[in-house]
């Protein structure tokens, strides 16, 4: 499982790599200056829309998979 503060880490090392400032990406993504700082920082009361504008405006995307130790939801219960 990724936490907060990988995805973090993950936006702000694709940030770098395009050469572009949080700045540039608040405005490329639609939101603020304050949430893209707090997104590298991997604060977890991030909204989730705009989470995925940012990735988007950086050219990443997101994936859902099986994979994981934990079993699905109906298998818990």
């Amino acid at each position: 499982m990724m936490t907060t503060a990988q995805l973090g880490a993950a936006i702000r090392a694709r940030r770098r790599e395009l050469g572009v400032t949080q700045n540039d990406v608040a405005m490329a993504s639609g939101t603020g200056l304050r949430f893209i700082i707090d997104v590298e920082k991997g604060k977890p009361t991030c909204q989730t829309g705009k989470m995925l504008q940012v990735l988007q405006s950086l050219g990443l995307d997101v994936s859902v998979g099986i994979g994981s130790d934990r079993p699905p939801l109906g298998e818990a219960l």
